[in-house]
């Protein structure tokens, strides 16, 4: 695994591909595949995150936790799955909670890119996982790199909105400088725990306020009706 990222992210997390921690990763990653164990997403949307959204750019950041474990599904950014694909029931979730925020006009696709673009940096703490089985690759060593980008983004980025939903997101605002940055945080858009204060959150809003004080412009939250 050489470093795939583009320079404004290889400039501060380039040298973690040499990090004995992703050594192991990498060496774990490869055995699963020598094991014939499907991963997602393919290996070159791992970090599409930081691809569409350069360091110098990020205004938002958003955290989930693995990518989706289905087929078809995974392409680097959380929340966001392929055109053609099924929305995803949290997702689904947070589109509701954007209707009622700020107007948002729902749509039949579950690809965010379009935020991306903007600056909205759409992480997950593991960058892979095993097809159908949640979870399977945590602890194996991207937890720490996704905690080097959130630092990076806490002392390179302008001030910045990281909105942390569920207690796994929540508990990375240790990592985030709330005198310079927005933290807001409610429970996971999840069917599960949405009505526990995911809905009526107004992160959106709240986000762009922030955001047009602190002179960075505002997000376009409403997605195109194609994907581009």
């Amino acid at each position: 695994m050489n470093c795939p990222l583009p320079d404004s992210w290889q400039a501060v997390l380039g040298a973690e591909f040499e990090a004995p921690y992703m050594r192991a990763l990498r060496d774990f990653l490869a055995a699963e595949k020598a094991a014939r164990k499907v991963i997602y997403p393919h290996s070159s949307h791992w970090f599409r995150a930081f691809e569409l959204t350069p360091l110098h750019e990020v205004r938002v950041v958003i955290l989930g936790q693995d990518p989706y474990h289905g087929p078809g599904q995974a392409h680097g950014l959380c929340f966001s799955v392929r055109p053609g694909v099924r929305i995803p029931p949290s997702l689904l979730n947070v589109y509701k909670e954007l209707a009622a925020d700020v107007g948002f006009t729902p749509v039949d696709h579950g690809n965010l890119e379009h935020w991306a673009r903007q600056g909205v940096l759409l992480l997950n703490t593991s960058l892979t996982v095993e097809q159908g089985n949640a979870g399977s690759h945590r602890g194996k060593g991207w937890e720490t790199f996704t905690d080097r980008a959130i630092a990076a983004v806490n002392e390179h980025a302008g001030p910045t909105v990281f909105l942390l939903w569920g207690s796994h997101a929540r508990q990375k605002k240790a990592l985030v400088d709330t005198r310079r940055h927005l933290v807001l945080e409610s429970p996971h858009p999840s069917p599960l725990s949405a009505h526990r204060g995911f809905f009526g959150n107004h992160h959106f809003s709240r986000a762009n306020a922030f955001l047009a004080e602190q002179g960075r412009g505002t997000i376009d939250w409403q997605l195109p009706a194609t994907p581009a």
